[in-house]
């Protein structure tokens, strides 16, 4: 899901600027992309509906629509009526509803296997190996070292490994947060003759808890996902599926005539504010790294502006103005001022 205003949260307004400017790049770089690799990215620009289950998950609705027009995002409400004659399949008890248009989606599959054909068809060589330590001499990157010893050269190190970004060997001290994993799991399910088909992403308040099911250009649909501070336990459970179905049933009640075919969980990166941690490490620390890590639930969503301050580091430029207040120097502890 491209989602900056649906998934906006009270607090977070830098990071809603950043959401905002990225998903604003994604027109231009779905298709730029899908010219460079000669495939579809699946980007869709279906809007995303928003749905309260019960009184209660009504009123808190309405103060997410209140906050998001407050910022002057760009929002419809809807009673539980018009919630369901603009989605056919969501359940004929919903509440209320908000109307999100420029909430978007795109397959993040055909996303990943556009980008490696890219890069295979621009000259860039793909290596499949695991970079262990980042080599670093003088206060200044080397390159990396691979798993079975190997060293890469290179005079610049972007350093994007999720969450093990913090854990690769050679980081100085300091130059970047702990990045934590939290557990998501989801179901992909299958259409059938009695399913009904969902047009448009739905995102479910129920009890307070949120639920979406992603439709996809093939009738098929993605439900998800759970958020669990697990360490690294990527094992699928019964106890999340059933949370999942459950709250995904009375959003969208034909989900149960669909077939399953395939349950998994991921590790999402999480930095301690759970913002992304994109810049140049402090060149007194280690000249010529560049991080990007930390993108937690935004990662596809971020991904354009990610690339292009990237871009900008690596070869000297200036970043988007966005992507200022999220270098890993924010997490840096000030020096303490002699006398107290």
């Amino acid at each position: 899901m491209l989602a900056p205003v649906s998934e906006v949260r009270y607090g977070e307004e830098p990071l809603l600027a950043l959401n905002l400017a990225s998903a604003r790049r994604w027109p231009a770089f779905a298709q730029r992309l899908a010219e460079a690799a000669g495939q579809s990215v699946g980007y869709r620009r279906c809007g995303t509906l928003v749905v309260a289950v019960d009184d209660d998950d009504r009123r808190h609705a309405e103060e997410l629509v209140g906050f998001q027009r407050e910022l002057g995002l760009e929002v419809e409400w809807l009673t539980g009526r018009r919630a369901r004659d603009l989605e056919r399949a969501v359940a004929p008890g919903v509440r209320a509803g908000i109307w999100v248009p420029g909430d978007h989606q795109v397959h993040n599959r055909m996303v990943l296997g556009a980008l490696r054909e890219a890069a295979v068809r621009a000259g860039v060589d793909v290596i499949e190996r695991r970079a262990v330590a980042i080599t670093i001499d003088a206060g200044a990157v080397r390159g990396v070292e691979l798993d079975r010893g190997e060293a890469l050269h290179a005079p610049v190190v972007v350093l994007a490994a999720g969450c093990w970004s913090a854990d690769v060997a050679g980081l100085p001290a300091q130059a970047l947060p702990a990045i934590r994993p939290v557990k998501g799991q989801i179901i992909r399910l299958a259409p059938t003759e009695r399913a009904p088909k969902v047009g448009r992403t739905v995102r479910g308040i129920v009890q307070g808890a949120s639920v979406y099911v992603v439709p996809r250009a093939d009738g098929s649909v993605v439900v998800g996902a759970t958020v669990e501070e697990q360490g690294f336990d990527n094992s699928v459970t019964a106890g999340g599926l059933y949370e999942l179905l459950r709250d995904a049933h009375r959003v969208v009640p034909g989900i149960t005539e669909m077939s399953v075919t395939e349950t998994a969980a991921g590790l999402r990166p999480g930095s301690p504010d759970n913002a992304p941690v994109v810049g140049a490490v402090d060149p007194k620390r280690a000249s010529g790294l560049v991080v990007a890590a930390g993108h937690y639930r935004n990662g596809f969503l971020l991904a354009p502006v990610t690339a292009a301050a990237v871009v900008a580091l690596v070869v000297g430029d200036e970043p988007p103005p966005e992507v200022a207040p999220f270098g890993p120097e924010r997490f840096v502890a000030a020096p303490a001022r002699a006398g107290g």
